[in-house]
C-alpha cells in the first residue's frame, strides 16, 4: 500500500512538472530561432532598453518600413517582428571598384 502511494505521488509530480514546462520549452524554441544579428541590432537600437523599438529609436532603412514591420500594429517593433522583417537586398548599385579575384 505504501509503495502504491509513493508511485501515485511520483506520477502526479511528474505530470504537474511536465505541464508547466511545456510553455517554457515552446518559448525557448521560439527564442532560439532569433538570429544573433537581430538580437545585436535590437540591443544597439533599443535606447531605453524596454525590449522593443519605437519609431523614435529606429534609424536608417528600417524606419522607412516601420509600419510594415510592426505587424501587430502596436506602435513598436518587437524582437520577433524584427527577426521576421524582410532582409535588405545586398548588391545592387554598389559604388566603388568591384571586389573579387583577378
Amino acid at each position: 500500500m505504501k509503495i502504491l502511494k509513493i508511485t501515485i505521488c511520483a506520477a502526479a509530480v511528474a505530470i504537474m512538472t511536465s505541464c508547466g514546462s511545456k510553455d517554457e520549452v515552446a518559448s525557448k524554441t521560439a527564442n532560439s530561432k532569433i538570429s544573433k544579428a537581430t538580437t545585436e541590432l535590437m540591443t544597439k537600437m533599443d535606447a531605453n532598453k524596454d525590449g522593443k523599438l519605437s519609431k523614435d529609436e529606429v534609424k536608417g532603412p528600417l524606419s522607412n518600413d516601420f509600419d510594415k514591420i510592426d505587424t501587430n500594429e502596436d506602435g513598436y517593433i518587437s524582437l520577433e517582428e524584427l527577426n521576421n522583417a524582410p532582409k535588405p537586398e545586398r548588391g545592387g548599385n554598389r559604388q566603388g571598384p568591384p571586389r573579387g579575384g583577378r
